[in-house]
């Protein structure tokens, strides 16, 4: 007998097309990841503009209007705190039976509504809430804390997100690893003509130091002339912002591609032939997932839970400084496996172990856990 259906409100203060960043990506796996299972997951999100209805991939999408932040974020305040009392009233409107939150301060309004409602609450947090992370935002900590409080249970996304859960806040958190979907990342018909290095992340965000990988890059023409270094642009204003943040975005065999459209990161991903991402502070490394998933080795800064996903021989290489020349070696490195023929096989096999399917049932089982149910 089949479980009964559950509705599910997910709660996430931005959604696409305003933002198009890791979070937002594992959010719409998990709403479709339900919805194919037979219940009833909805979005809860917001915009700056009117209340509106949409969807997305087929999972109902409710926006709500976003008052000013503007004067908040300049003063170093967490993010979207205030669209937070509209995202509690639309869970108070609905008739759910769990409310799952995606960032700290939507978690405070699922926890109320849990006191209100009796029925249960989470928290899947997206980052790592160690000492800088907590800091790094004024009333972040104050968030994080509110949700161990009021929720049933916090979600980290890797074992070194959960030891800083642990070893700060004295937390013990859940692990579920966000999933790739291998019909969409799979292996192409074949790697570019040219060597190829593919970089998936956000360049406008410092920690991914997209700009040493472009110096990196600059040392690897001079062994391999002919190499590309494919950038994301997830805006228009990526290459003058670039520009302005001292990145040579115009180096010869330096290509900034919109890689918004997951179908056209799938193709670029089995196109390369390394993918890299020399980022610290990372709660998990999605886009290493995905290039794994089409075949494609990968490159990674040995810190955060990058070593989680690099974890074995033959399917990518970790470097252990932020310098030019190591990063530089370790894409050689890389770059000379990717001819092999049993690295693709290495590789997608182990992005099959960490599935969205999989990382959905996940989900189910602690829903499930918690309580939640037809009311």
């Amino acid at each position: 007998m089949s479980d009964p259906a559950l509705r599910v409100a997910l709660l996430t203060p931005c959604f696409w097309p305003e933002v198009r960043r890791g979070g937002e990506r594992i959010t719409l796996e998990l709403a479709a990841g339900l919805a194919a299972r037979g219940h009833r997951p909805r979005i809860l999100t917001s915009h700056p503009g009117a209340p509106a209805r949409g969807a997305e991939q087929g999972v109902p999408v409710l926006r709500l209007p976003r008052p000013p932040q503007g004067r908040l974020l300049r003063r170093a305040y967490e993010p979207y705190l205030t669209h937070v009392p509209l995202s509690y009233a639309a869970l108070r409107a609905g008739r759910y039976d769990l409310a799952h939150a995606v960032h700290a301060p939507d978690a405070l309004a699922a926890a109320r509504w849990r006191g209100r409602t009796g029925r249960p609450a989470l928290l899947t947090y997206m980052g790592i809430p160690d000492h800088a992370g907590l800091r790094e935002r004024r009333r972040r900590t104050e968030c994080v804390l509110g949700a161990l409080r009021g929720c049933d249970a916090v979600v980290a996304l890797s074992r070194f997100a959960a030891d800083a859960f642990a070893r700060w806040l004295g937390y013990e958190a859940r692990v579920i690893a966000p999933g790739v979907d291998p019909a969409v990342f799979r292996p192409g018909p074949g790697r570019a003509q040219r060597p190829t290095i593919i970089c998936s992340a956000d360049a406008e965000e410092p920690r991914k130091h997209v700009g040493l990988l472009v110096e990196a890059f600059g040392l690897v023409r001079a062994e391999l002339p002919d190499a590309r270094l494919v950038l994301s642009r997830p805006t228009p204003r990526t290459p003058e912002r670039l520009r302005a943040a001292g990145i040579d975005v115009d180096a010869p065999g330096v290509e900034l591609v919109s890689l918004v459209d997951r179908d056209v990161l799938a193709r670029h991903c089995a196109e390369a032939w390394v993918a890299a991402l020399p980022s610290t502070d990372e709660a998990f490394g999605l886009v290493v997932l995905e290039a794994m998933a089409c075949g494609t080795p990968v490159v990674g800064y040995d810190d955060g839970a990058l070593p989680e996903l690099i974890d074995r021989p033959g399917i990518g290489t970790l470097f252990d400084a932020l310098r030019p020349r190591r990063l530089a070696d370790a894409l050689l490195a890389t770059l000379a496996s990717a001819a092999d023929p049993a690295t693709a096989a290495r590789c997608r096999e182990r992005a099959l172990e960490l599935t969205s399917d999989r990382s959905t049932e996940r989900y189910l089982e602690l829903y499930r856990e918690l309580g939640a149910g037809p009311r």
